[in-house]
């Protein structure tokens, strides 16, 4: 049996992506997503792109927030594999931090 306490775990189980109420109270989905291609010294970095939605229900997403990069790998599977790894806890604080500003690139941060 799938574990669906891990990012990846959820997705497989469910077959959506988890979402959480965000420190600033709003909505959020998140995915991880890896580069598309090596950086300089031939690696992928993965990180978590949490999606905010509106208010009212059915509405398009209205921003985002992401992640710095949370592992690197000789391919993007080997970089997403720990981010996947990660508990829903764990990715829950990562949402925090980047919807507070503390510890995480302002870039993406309401885009």
């Amino acid at each position: 049996m799938t574990d669906d306490t891990t990012l990846g775990g959820y997705q497989a189980v469910h077959r959506r992506p988890p979402a959480f109420g965000g420190a600033d109270g709003q909505a959020y989905s998140v995915s991880a997503f890896a580069d598309d291609a090596p950086d300089a010294a031939g690696r992928y970095g993965a990180a978590l792109l949490f999606v905010r939605w509106g208010e009212v229900v059915g509405e398009r997403p209205v921003g985002h927030v992401e992640t710095d990069y949370l592992a690197f790998g000789r391919t993007p599977q080997e970089a997403l594999a720990p981010v996947l790894a990660l508990t829903l806890q764990e990715v829950k604080q990562h949402l925090d931090r980047c919807v507070t500003g503390i510890g995480e690139r302002e870039a993406g941060l309401g885009a």
